[in-house]
């Protein structure tokens, strides 16, 4: 199954040129790049994780979407900027312009295509400034291509409600929420015997700066875990990742609603139009 958790008729490779060439309107036909990792989780998660939570929650919210959105999803991207794994066996990371040139060319041949809306849905907290980068570019130099740089968490959903105070703060990589996601989608790649818990080692006190935030410092995993783990995954369950799969997935069937009806705003048009007015 080439598509994965993507339904079948939701998955863009499964159309013929045809299909595409007569499908109306497709400045408003919604096209999702997933954006993943291939990256150490700690012993206990397999390196797919990124890709397969992305994958999964777009699944899931493609199957729920209502029929009279036309969205569909390209093939993962499952290789990422993951080079703060790097020491940890088993890590493939792009470099940032690599990552770039492929999120470019990406878009640039969707917009041939007549598409005139993309999400790069990306699952990897470390490339997000990557995506940014990408969506900016794109847009201007198609100033009618809308762009979005979407994080999969970052639509309303349960799952803080599901965590420790501490998880929340510091269970930022193979920690109950990603482990609980992969008991729910790939349940027999999940090895909970090896899970440890173990959080960031080393981090500054009664300072302004901090791993994460408004005033970050770089890092790269093993300056601060020596399993790969950041989190707590000995409190995971199926359970739990069934709740935040389907709060996830309900927060992105709405996004992608916004998104199909989303217009950009293009103020720069009514000054050129009343600039000509003038003229005359």
């Amino acid at each position: 199954m080439m598509h994965s958790f993507i339904p079948p008729d939701r998955f863009f490779p499964y159309l013929t040129w045809v299909d595409v060439e007569s499908m109306p309107d497709r400045a408003n036909v919604v096209v999702i790049q997933p954006v993943g990792a291939i990256e150490q989780h700690g012993p206990h998660l397999p390196l797919v994780v990124d890709a397969a939570i992305g994958l999964g929650v777009l699944g899931r919210a493609l199957e729920k979407l209502p029929s009279n959105v036309p969205a569909y999803a390209l093939p993962s991207l499952y290789y990422g900027k993951s080079n703060e794994h790097w020491h940890f066996p088993g890590t493939i990371t792009l470099n940032v312009q690599t990552l770039l040139a492929t999120l470019m060319e990406v878009g640039e041949a969707i917009y041939r295509a007549g598409f005139r809306k993309l999400v790069l849905m990306n699952s990897h907290g470390g490339q997000p400034q990557v995506m940014e980068i990408a969506a900016r570019d794109l847009h201007q130099k198609y100033e009618d291509f809308a762009v979005f740089p979407l994080f999969t968490w970052r639509v309303p959903n349960i799952a803080a409600s599901l965590l420790s105070e501490q998880e929340l703060a510091f269970g930022i990589h193979a920690g109950d929420a990603e482990t609980s996601l992969m008991l729910s989608l790939l349940p027999n790649q999940v090895k909970m015997e090896r899970a440890v818990t173990e959080y960031p080692q080393g981090l500054p006190t009664e300072s302004l700066l901090s791993m994460e935030g408004n005033l970050p410092f770089a890092w790269v995993t093993r300056d601060l875990s020596q399993s790969g783990t950041l989190g707590d995954p000995t409190t995971a369950t199926k359970e739990k990742g069934d709740r935040i799969l389907e709060s996830l997935s309900d927060g992105w069937v709405q996004v992608l609603k916004d998104i199909h009806h989303f217009q950009l705003p293009q103020t720069w048009k009514s000054n050129t139009n009343s600039n000509r007015t003038c003229d005359r």
